[in-house]
């Protein structure tokens, strides 16, 4: 069976759209589960890589051949029935979850960036929002296609200006003490584990409509190896930040330090990145609540940012510290299921 190239990229650029979200793109995400932890972190890096080349790809190739429409049917299949509905009641809550931080992260980009209140901008990133959802969602998947590509092009420049500091081997191999340092050890697999839990929404139809079992397998793998390299070269930029885990931007900052010239364009793109992801999510919820309640899409839609506006007002880092490793621990039942279930069965 040949390989259809041209669906296995575009596989890999959805795959990679969805992994990188607001937490990944402020560099916050990354502090979080690996940076701070040094050498340490790259390990858990790499680690982290080979889960997401070898079980994304398998999570799809799954989809496609038991032909999952949502990843509530996919849940249902890895799980059972009666466990696959909490698992998914279970998902309802940490996308809720996730969209608060996503707002959250908009706001902190107003507040710590522009010096404009969190306030204000929260209030601005959710009236976009409604905008968008009454215009359609057609164009906001084209910002994507430049957002990402865009991003990855920073995140390499920053890491060739961050290579070239005089300390960086010093610092890329330096171990720096931790309280919580048992994180380290598990954040590769929690990290993984609810990056793939939550990217279930979009990968799971896709690889399902696609079917071609071949090139389901080297889009993921693709998609796998370019969040890889994403990954490692956002650490070796934030290994050379001192203090990195006071920031809640540091991405931003180290591109102030090191390419001012285009800060502000690197702070669209930031912001872009986290408002393409609110809307994705806001999406995946209201579709996945209609399952539930019987009620106008609008209404949905404006409870769901009451609810978030409400988490969102927590400090993004306080907020994305605690819930991320909190969802990572829940979606570990996942990635071990998914690794225990047959690729082929029968």
């Amino acid at each position: 069976m040949k390989t259809n190239w041209g669906a296995a990229f575009q596989i890999a650029a959805v795959y990679v759209g969805t992994v990188v979200g607001a937490g990944f793109a402020t560099g916050r995400e990354i502090v979080e589960f690996f940076s701070r932890f040094g050498f340490i972190g790259l390990i858990g890096i790499l680690m982290s890589g080979y889960i997401l080349i070898f079980q994304g790809s398998k999570l799809m190739r799954i989809s496609a051949r038991i032909g999952a429409k949502s990843y509530q049917e996919f849940n249902e299949y890895l799980f059972g029935k009666i466990l696959g509905t909490i698992i998914n009641l279970l998902m309802l809550v940490m996308l809720l979850g996730v969209c608060a931080v996503m707002l959250s992260g908009a706001g902190a980009v107003f507040d710590e960036q522009l010096g404009v209140s969190k306030n204000i901008g929260l209030v601005i990133t959710i009236g976009l929002s409604v905008l968008v959802m009454l215009v359609g969602i057609k164009g906001l998947f084209a910002v994507n296609t430049f957002v990402v590509p865009m991003m990855i092009a920073f995140s390499f420049m920053l890491m060739i200006l961050s290579m070239k500091l005089p300390n960086f081997m010093d610092q890329l191999l330096y171990i720096p003490f931790a309280e919580d340092g048992w994180k380290s050890v598990v954040a590769p697999f929690s990290y993984t584990a609810f990056n793939l839990a939550l990217a279930q929404a979009v990968l799971v139809p896709v690889a399902s409509e696609i079917k071609d079992d071949q090139t389901v397998k080297w889009g993921g793998i693709l998609g796998g190896i370019a969040l890889t390299v994403i990954l490692l070269s956002s650490h070796f930029t934030l290994v050379m930040l001192p203090n990195v885990e006071l920031y809640k931007i540091p991405m931003a900052v180290i591109m102030k330090n090191l390419a001012s010239g285009f800060y502000w364009i690197f702070i669209l793109i930031i912001y872009g990145e986290i408002f393409t992801s609110v809307i994705g999510n806001i999406f995946g919820l209201e579709r996945q609540i209609k399952n539930y309640i019987r009620i106008p899409s609008m209404m949905i839609v404006t409870i769901i940012f009451a609810i978030t506006y409400f988490i969102s007002l927590v400090d993004y880092g306080v907020l994305l510290s605690y819930l991320y490793p909190v969802f990572g621990y829940i979606s570990i039942t996942f990635i071990v299921l998914l690794w225990m279930k047959p690729l082929h069965e029968g």
